[in-house]
């Protein structure tokens, strides 16, 4: 099938262009083009007049398995596997309707995510791109262990990695520090020691596999990035050091503003009083660390974190605004959740419009360069396709 997008603006992943037109055939963008190269064309064609055509959003950091209840893992504690993966599947369909075309999910229980993929992957169910991490790998007591690969010492961190490899991660996720969401543990400790991070690291990328490290304390930040993290989630309490360290290395910021943001605007709704007590004391310089971050010219990839309190899969793309918010520009953000995520993420024929990339693509009403509500605002979303083909 051939379609031709033509008469809106078009942000192809990097800039804005205007009077150029977009082919697509077979699911892939044939060419782009000036408009009146197209002149006389047959197809179908799209009119994107007084709009904006850009690719699918990227979301790199999901929990398809939680459905953003007051208590996440209350309510997964009591599925089983199978009710478990209808669910997910039914996050991922919403999740592509919301304009996400691809996702990485950043820790799952029991691997039942991996179905999940599988499915999606191979076109069997609507869903966007899956990239999946597996069993979080975590310290005894740490962030993330009731549904975790508990770990202690460089050995046992080196066979949980070659666990979650064998087992067909896309990606390794280790834990730098607490969080959040674990009660007990105080998101600014680091938990790993700069050496299990640093061996689990290496291990995952003697398997070409690259890594995400839960990092919210400054100390945990730095040994992930000293063992040469691909990116850093949350950097909540980031300092200087931690900044210029990442710079330097390349190591991208993945932030996940709505998770906090989405908590405290929930509090007294059923959310347990630990998480949004740790919520409000995090919230602040989690969004002077974003915008340290930027300041410095560091790399920054849009994540949600979705499924976390009221962070409902679908509206990701609220994160735009709440990166605007905190000190991007426009074009920044749509970078962010474009370009920037799938260098992330290895995506090398999507997030950007370029001939012979697949045609993931979103269609808004209005200019988000100028007015990002045009894409965070899911109603103002006219069109959404995945490989060529509309949602």
């Amino acid at each position: 099938m051939t379609t031709l997008y033509r008469n809106g603006r078009i942000f192809d992943g990097e800039r804005m262009i205007d009077g150029h037109a977009v082919l697509v055939e077979d699911g892939r963008i044939g060419r782009v083009a000036p408009q009146g190269e197209f002149d006389g064309f047959a197809g179908e064609e799209v009119d994107c007049s007084e709009g904006t055509l850009l690719p699918g959003l990227i979301d790199c950091h999901v929990h398809l398995l939680f459905r953003g209840e007051p208590d996440p893992m209350a309510v997964l504690d009591k599925l089983d596997a199978a009710h478990a993966v209808i669910r997910a599947l039914e996050h991922a369909a919403d999740t592509l309707r919301g304009g996400i075309t691809s996702v990485r999910d950043c820790g799952g229980r029991e691997y039942q995510e991996f179905a999940v993929r599988n499915a999606c992957n191979d076109g069997r169910f609507p869903g966007p791109t899956i990239r999946a991490a597996g069993k979080m790998i975590c310290m005894t007591g740490g962030h993330g262990n009731r549904m975790g690969r508990v770990a202690d010492g460089p050995d046992e961190v080196v066979k949980a990695v070659r666990e979650q490899v064998h087992a067909g991660c896309d990606l390794v996720k280790i834990m730098a520090t607490g969080g959040v969401m674990t009660p007990g543990v105080n998101p600014e400790d680091a938990h790993y020691s700069a050496q299990e991070m640093a061996v689990g690291i290496a291990e995952a990328k003697r398997f070409h596999r690259p890594t995400a490290s839960h990092a919210q304390g400054a100390e945990g930040i730095l040994n992930a990035t000293r063992g040469g993290v691909t990116s850093i989630e949350h950097g909540i309490f980031m300092n200087d050091e931690c900044c210029r360290e990442m710079v330097e290395r390349g190591t991208f910021l993945v932030p996940t503003l709505a998770a906090l943001r989405h908590i405290l605007a929930n509090a007294g709704t059923g959310i347990p009083d630990y998480v949004v007590e740790k919520a409000g004391r995090c919230a602040e310089a989690h969004e002077q660390s974003v915008r340290m971050f930027r300041d410095a010219g560091g790399r920054i990839a849009l994540g949600t974190d979705a499924g976390t309190p009221f962070n409902l899969h679908g509206r990701n793309s609220d994160e735009l605004r709440f990166m605007v918010e905190v000190g991007m520009t426009n074009l920044e953000a749509l970078r962010a959740g474009t370009s920037n995520a799938a260098d992330l993420m290895g995506l090398d024929d999507r997030g950007r419009i370029m001939e012979g990339a697949m045609a993931d693509l979103l269609v808004v009403e209005g200019d988000p360069s100028s007015d990002i509500a045009a894409v965070a605002d899911r109603g103002r979303h006219r069109r959404v396709v995945k490989n060529g083909a509309v949602v």
